[in-house]
This record gives structure tokens, sequence and C-alpha cells, in this order.
């Protein structure tokens, strides 16, 4: 037997290794989804989503506007069109639509047209997004049920879904920063900031009080 016969045995097993591999990771990626939701700040909504037991990321970002690849600047100052929004890449083996659906109404205040908590403006409005007919039957569904149950009037819309931009690298997983930033309190860890501002903006406070112990994030 030559060499060459010696090493094309193990030339086939890496070959069919990789090739088992590539198949493992397409498969991975084809069990993903993704839901688009938009509910006040992003870096909150991203906060609360990412603790869920089979999210598999979140990202934040800016979609619903007219302005292609917007800034935060743009989107915060008004005019664009754009809601600060997250996209929820979620296993749906793990986790349902939905039941992230459901999770995300009572993660904020779904009576409030005008903004959210202390972040006013069409930026920080609420909204669900749907890419299909089934997608938009779960989220009225969802909103339908959260109404329901609430018994109030909810104005949190479900619109067709549209371009979406990932943010700024800055904002990508703000709230656990380590980064040192200066506050009207003084220098502070971006995590810490972070949750100072939370705290401030009055989020879980009004998320409890008209959820109570339905709120999935915001504690007691």
């Amino acid at each position: 037997m030559n060499r060459f016969d010696q090493i094309k045995p193990i030339m086939l097993a890496i070959l069919i290794a990789t090739g088992l591999m590539l198949r493992s990771h397409q498969a991975d990626a084809a069990e993903t989804d993704v839901l688009t939701v938009a509910g006040g700040c992003f870096w909150c909504v991203e906060a609360d989503f990412e603790k869920v037991d089979g999210v598999r990321e979140v990202v934040s970002g800016y979609t619903g506007g007219t302005v292609a690849n917007p800034s935060y600047r743009q989107v915060t100052a008004g005019g664009s069109g754009h809601y600060e929004a997250v996209q929820i890449i979620f296993d749906p083996d793990v986790i349902s639509r939905a039941t992230l659906l459901s999770m995300f109404l009572r993660s904020v205040d779904p009576t409030d047209a005008g903004g959210q908590f202390c972040d006013r403006g069409d930026s920080y409005r609420t909204a669900i997004f749907f890419g299909d007919a089934d997608e938009k039957a779960q989220a009225q569904a969802a909103v339908a049920e959260a109404q329901a149950a609430l018994g109030q009037p909810i104005v949190t819309p479900v619109l067709p879904e549209s371009a979406f931009y990932p943010a700024e690298a800055y904002h990508q997983d703000y709230y656990k920063g380590s980064k040192l930033i200066l506050t009207r309190f003084g220098p502070r860890r971006q995590a810490v900031a972070y949750q100072m501002y939370r705290d401030a903006c009055g989020r879980d406070a009004r998320v409890r009080e008209l959820w109570g112990s339905a709120a999935p994030f915001a504690g007691s």
C-alpha cells in the first residue's frame, strides 16, 4: 500500500466529519425564529428577553421608518418614523412565539400611545411586527388576550415588518457594559448607570402597577 492509499481513509473521515458539522450548523440555524417588537427603550427590552430560556440573542435596532440606516440621533430626534425596536432570535422548540408575545405585552405599558415610562415620543411607542399571516394572527390574538386580562384598552399596534437596522455597536448589550461613563451622579460603570436609569424612569414600577404578579421581569 502506498502512502496515498494510507492517507485516503483519513481524508475521507475528515470530509465526512466536516460535512456533518456543516449540516449540524445549518440545522441549528434553521431552528431559530425571529420576533420583532418595540417596547420603549431598547436597552431594557434587550435586557429582559436575553434572560429568557430559549432566546438565543436579542439585537437592538430601528424599524418602521422611512430613513435608510438611521442613526440613534435621527431616530430620537423624531421625523424618521422609526421605532426603537429589538429582534428576539429564539428557538421555537424551547419557547413559542405566543409565549414571547404574552411576555412582551406584560413587560411594557401597552395602554400608553405616547411613549413608554419617562421616554416620550414616537420612537418610544410600543408595537409588534409580523412577517406573514400566521404571525399577524398570533400577534392579534396575544393583544386580545392581554386586553381581556388587563381590562383596559391596549393601544399597541400590530404592524407589517419593514427593514430592521441594527443600532450602533455601543447600544448592543448596553445593560451589562463595564465602561466607565459620566452620569449626573458622577462616574458610574455602564451597567450601574443603566440600572439607575431604569429605576429612575419608573419602568418596573409601572409594569408592576399594571400587571402585578403577571409581570415577567419587573420583580417585586
